[in-house]
């Protein structure tokens, strides 16, 4: 039998997330091995996955893009491709490519006290391959690359339209000189409709309920500024770092004077829209991120609805007809394609199922600790980014911390640490702190967070950032070696 592979770590996903923690731990662990398993065979995770038309970040690059390696782009707001070819130099760069096996899906992951390892197998061309690693980080995501959501629409099947999701955009579709209507109202609805509006005969937003949308300028010329006055690298941190000031004030102004907020983004909306619109259109049900806030760089949505190009239109489903769309209030949507922009299917670590000394592990039953670890797996972490700013910010700062803990595990010459089993005490909550569909659906399937540090994963960078740096390692935490755990 031939003994499996074995590295220090396992990185799961070369994405922003997985490239950013292998330079982490080339940089701070050294001497340690690694191995990044890619399911897909490519470079970028979610910027390699979806190709929709106009394809961006809703975050600004600065703060979006990695810490250590300057975005010189001179758009904020990027395109797809480009945030897809940055990550891809930056692997081949750093020296990272090679180290990653794409086609390796993993499906599950078995952890050994005794050997104090985990034991991970992935799908390759059909066949299981197994490799053992001492950590095991998922930096994954929480979505499914597999498939988005898509409601149970009723006559559905009598629709003689093409229906497509932005998850799996066909790229021979062609839209010209089409009536189009997309289902939704989050990020990929706004993204669309800007930016098929030229082509297409005329585009609608079909939405059960507004979403808030605010505009950013696509370049940022304060950066660009800066960037002519200042070395790559000292500009890159000061426009990150104001960027991410900005943001996370903005949230923290929304959170604590709602109706003022909603007075503001509302405001901003109107003047951008055609003279009579009805602002009940984009008058959200809910307070400002209490779901995440739409971005649209240079108010291209807004111009679209202003050119009679597109326009929004809020009601219900009551069923699809063999020409469009039917509505509860009994009016009819025309559609030669209907594009379901529902959101995403949210999966917790992976879909992997995981075990623990021969004990399956239900996720939802795990408290999360610092943000990136689970109560009772040992040398285990998932990379999740903030849900009100840049993913990358808190992403880099999980990275760290896995370093720093893998250190510390060398330092004290034990094999593995893992947050109390015990969790948090008290009343639990989701771990993600939204409304939104995406995240309601799936809110007992995920794990979950109690009610103080450290079993909480708060949304603020700036502290988070502070505290990564000082924070206690030991801190409710069991340290063990292999063959003889003991409790530290």
């Amino acid at each position: 039998m031939t003994t499996p592979e074995h590295v220090d770590v396992i990185l799961v996903g070369a994405g922003l997330s997985g490239i950013g923690a292998a330079h982490r731990l080339q940089e701070q662990c050294p001497g340690k091995t690694y191995t990044i398993l890619e399911a897909r065979d490519a470079v970028g995770g979610t910027w390699d996955l979806f190709r929709y038309p106009g394809i961006r970040s809703d975050s600004d690059m600065f703060t979006l893009s990695f810490p250590f390696r300057p975005w010189t782009n001179d758009r904020s707001i990027a395109h797809g491709a480009d945030i897809r070819t940055y990550i891809e130099d930056a692997a081949d760069e750093l020296g990272i490519r090679e180290r990653i096996r794409f086609g390796h899906r993993v499906e599950s992951a078995s952890w050994s006290s005794d050997d104090a390892r985990w034991t991970v197998t992935s799908a390759v061309d059909g066949r299981q391959v197994v490799q053992t690693a001492s950590f095991l980080y998922l930096c994954s995501g929480y979505y499914s690359y597999d498939s988005g959501f898509t409601p149970d629409f009723p006559g559905l099947e009598t629709y003689q339209g093409t229906v497509v999701h932005p998850q799996a955009w066909p790229e021979d579709l062609d839209y010209a000189g089409k009536r189009v209507v997309v289902i939704g109202s989050g990020a990929t609805a706004v993204t669309l409709i800007p930016s098929m509006a030229d082509d297409v005969d005329h585009i609608t937003m079909l939405q059960r309920s507004p979403t808030y949308i605010t505009t950013l300028p696509a370049e940022d010329k304060l950066a660009q500024r800066l960037r002519r006055v200042l070395p790559p690298g000292l500009a890159h941190r000061v426009i990150r770092r104001k960027n991410a000031i900005v943001s996370i004030g903005f949230y923290l102004f929304c959170r604590r004077f709602p109706t003022l907020a909603r007075k503001a983004l509302l405001a901003r909306a109107k003047k951008q829209l055609p003279e009579g619109t009805d602002m009940a259109d984009f008058t959200p049900r809910y307070d400002p991120w209490d779901q995440r806030l739409c971005v649209v760089p240079d108010g291209d949505l807004f111009r679209s609805i202003r050119r009679g190009q597109a326009s929004i239109v809020t009601d219900t489903i009551a069923g699809f007809t063999p020409s469009g769309i039917a509505l509860d209030s009994g009016a009819h949507l025309d559609a030669d394609i209907v594009v379901t922009a529902t959101g995403l299917q949210v999966v917790a670590l992976g879909q992997i199922a995981l075990e623990v000394d021969g004990r399956s592990i239900d996720p939802h039953e795990l408290y999360v600790y610092k943000g990136l670890m689970f109560s009772g797996i040992p040398n285990f972490a998932w990379c999740v980014g903030y849900t009100n700013a840049s993913w990358t910010l808190r992403a880099d700062l999980s990275s760290q911390y896995v370093c720093r803990l893998v250190n510390l595990l060398d330092a004290k010459g034990v094999d593995y640490g893992m947050p109390d089993p015990r969790g948090a005490s008290g009343q639990p909550r989701p771990i993600l702190d939204l409304t939104s569909g995406y995240v309601t659906r799936v809110a007992d399937l995920l794990p979950q967070q109690g009610a103080a540090a450290p079993w909480t994963i708060r949304q603020n960078w700036l502290l988070d950032s502070r505290d990564m740096r000082r924070t206690d390692l030991e801190e409710a935490m069991v340290f063990g070696r292999a063959k003889a755990p003991v409790g530290v």
